[in-house]
């Protein structure tokens, strides 16, 4: 099934931001978009989420995750971004079927805000079905839930918030994932990297301006030298000035 840019957008942010969280953790499996075989010799028994996130297997590249190779694990978290062709299936179908797989946490978000009045909603397995996660507002406007499995929030940004992704659709409010411990927005690769890079350059112009600093310093000081020597050579005690 083809993807819309915006649900690439986001399936790539969030896979992205998760590995560069769980990076220190080689027993942390993130992915997407990759078949998960949950029935030896019936390949029909498979699911394939937009993303989720599988503890307790190793780090590695995977061509298809299949259940009997991995001691039997399944996410504990999947998301499903949203879209016409996919609303029926994961309103009605995938969470029969995820809690019959007995995933923990089911989370939903509709980047266009036309399939789900909330654009994020979150389950949680309760007893062999589905509660919903209670959403949270914020201080700022955001509509944050909280994912236990994961540790993380996942948050709606105010519609007034800079929108990193809104030139490919018109996005009524931007995804993105926060570390509540710290209060840290999860950053993709690519977006660590430029963090990082922009730092590096901003502590590269303090360095600059404090050098430039001390340059006018010291050519104030020696023009002031100057001046006091010029005022001797005339006679006069510049410290009775």
């Amino acid at each position: 099934m083809t993807e819309s840019d915006a649900t690439r957008a986001y399936l790539i942010y969030c896979i992205s931001a998760l590995r560069l969280f769980f990076q220190s953790r080689p027993q942390v499996y993130v992915s997407g978009n990759l078949f998960i075989y949950y029935e030896e010799g019936k390949p029909q028994k498979s699911i394939s989420p937009d993303v989720f996130v599988i503890f307790g297997v190793n780090k590695r590249e995977r061509r298809s995750y299949k259940t009997w190779q991995e001691g039997g694990k399944l996410p504990s978290f999947v998301l499903e971004i949203t879209s016409l062709s996919t609303q029926k299936q994961d309103e009605e179908i995938k969470p029969k079927l995820y809690a019959s797989l007995e995933i923990p946490e089911y989370f939903q978000y509709d980047p266009t805000g036309d399939y789900l009045p909330s654009q994020l909603k979150g389950q949680r397995l309760v007893n062999g079905q589905y509660e919903p996660i209670a959403p949270e507002t914020l201080a700022d406007g955001s509509l944050s839930l909280h994912s236990q499995k994961l540790g993380l929030d996942l948050r709606l940004l105010p519609p007034q918030a800079p929108l990193a992704i809104a030139h490919l659709l018109p996005i009524a409010r931007e995804l993105r994932l926060f570390d509540p411990q710290s209060g840290a927005q999860l950053l993709t690769y690519e977006e660590a990297e430029q963090a990082r890079l922009n730092a590096e350059q901003k502590i590269a112009d303090l360095q600059t301006q404090s050098a430039e600093a001390q340059a006018q310093q010291k050519a104030a000081e020696q023009q002031l030298a100057e001046l006091r020597d010029k005022l001797r050579s005339h006679g006069i005690d510049p410290d009775t000035l």
